[in-house]
């Protein structure tokens, strides 16, 4: 009976760390990088709450991925070093109990917690990653007035550089269009009002522009580009008074997902990544993979399986650091802690920087934390046990 209740308190003792650990680490990550990651994918765009709110729940996947283990090998450390520190541990190793039967159930936890793992991994953290790229063009959508805020550049759609001065709803006011052409500025477009419509299953955003004047940038063929902006206008059919002219722009936002969601190989579901190694072909393009392609697939889909393990491989560090800290602050715990993960991830970052050089197979290096890490849980762990 004694085994049984020393079981659960020790599981519960870790467990609790842990999870208060999650709690803890996931917070200050979310918070850390959340204000970033909406600055790369939505710029400055003014957003409703439900859309940040759905935003904060995609990044908590990504958090998951480091800050389980981290908890994880965290609370095995507070509590293996308060056990020690008690001599509480002395005191099970003279009822007969061995230290692998003592750890049992942190042994037990840590293969449910990579299970978790495994899971975020492999299929939440994906399609969340996937979700959130396709955000900004959803909200573009259904907002579109959104993307034109108050002295910004509008720079997401492709072909266009737009500086706004005021907006108010629908209605622009003192707009500033450059258009592009293979990176280079061809023409300059000053418009002093403007006004955005939307057409019922049209992804194409049209712009009534009022008081326009066109300059034609230096370096083009102006009687060339004179007889476009007379055929454009006569498409589009603007009218010119003495002092104003109206001028239709369309900006298509189906381009604008194609330059902003680009598929890369941390988006697609690890069936698709596997299919691709096997197959040499893109999942989504169809195309033939290069060596560098499939070297980007084949290191994600070994990163993901290997990630997953990281809290079997800090249990098996994280006992014998505990007890030998043999410290009660839980400063000492922290810092171990820190140590440790920060090591291991230096790995996963190295490999993740050589994953488009096939000839240094960042594949294999992927698992390289793990076996060193093992190897050296196995070693002390033994040293441990013949204590």
């Amino acid at each position: 009976m004694f085994p049984r209740i020393f079981d659960r308190y020790l599981g519960r003792q870790v467990a609790s760390a842990t999870l208060i650990g999650v709690a803890l680490l996931s917070g200050v990550m979310v918070l850390g990088n959340v204000y970033k990651k909406l600055d790369q994918l939505l710029g400055n765009t003014e957003l409703p709450l439900s859309v940040i709110a759905e935003f904060v729940m995609l990044v908590i996947p990504f958090s998951l991925i480091f800050t389980i283990p981290w908890a994880f090998l965290t609370g095995i450390l507070l509590v293996f070093g308060r056990l020690s520190a008690d001599n509480e541990l002395v005191s099970l190793r003279m009822t007969g109990m061995s230290m692998p039967r003592i750890c049992a159930p942190v042994f037990v936890l840590a293969v449910a917690l990579s299970g978790i793992c495994l899971w975020v991994n492999v299929s939440l953290a994906p399609a969340a990653k996937d979700r959130m790229k396709r955000l900004f063009y959803q909200v573009a959508v259904k907002n579109p007035e959104t993307l034109f805020q108050e002295g910004q550049v509008l720079d997401r759609v492709p072909g266009y550089r737009i500086y706004t001065s005021k907006r108010h709803d629908k209605t622009l006011t003192d707009l500033h269009i450059i258009m592009l052409k293979d990176a280079n500025a061809i023409n300059y477009i000053h418009a002093k009002k403007a006004t955005l419509h939307t057409a019922p299953g049209s992804m194409d955003l049209l712009m009534e522009m009022e008081g326009t004047t066109a300059e034609l940038l230096p370096g083009q063929d102006k009687d060339k580009e004179k007889e476009k902006e007379k055929d454009k206008g006569s498409q589009n059919g603007s009218s010119e008074g003495s002092s104003f002219k109206t001028q239709w722009l369309k900006l298509s936002l189906s381009e604008m997902q194609k330059d902003v969601v680009r598929v890369n190989a941390s988006m697609k579901t690890t069936s698709a990544l596997a299919e691709e190694v096997s197959t040499w072909k893109d999942t989504v393009t169809g195309e033939a993979l290069t060596p560098v392609t499939r070297s980007l697939s084949l290191t994600e889909l070994n990163k993901r399986y290997s990630f997953s393990l990281a809290c079997i491989t800090f249990a098996l560090v994280g006992i014998p650091l505990g007890v030998t800290a043999q410290r009660r602050e839980t400063s000492s715990g922290f810092a171990l802690s820190l140590i440790t993960a920060t090591v291991y991830i230096v790995f996963i970052i190295l490999a993740d920087t050589l994953n488009d050089k096939p000839a240094a197979m960042p594949h294999l290096i992927m698992w390289l934390p793990n076996v060193i890490f093992l190897g050296m849980g196995g070693w002390l762990f033994y040293k441990l046990s013949r204590k």
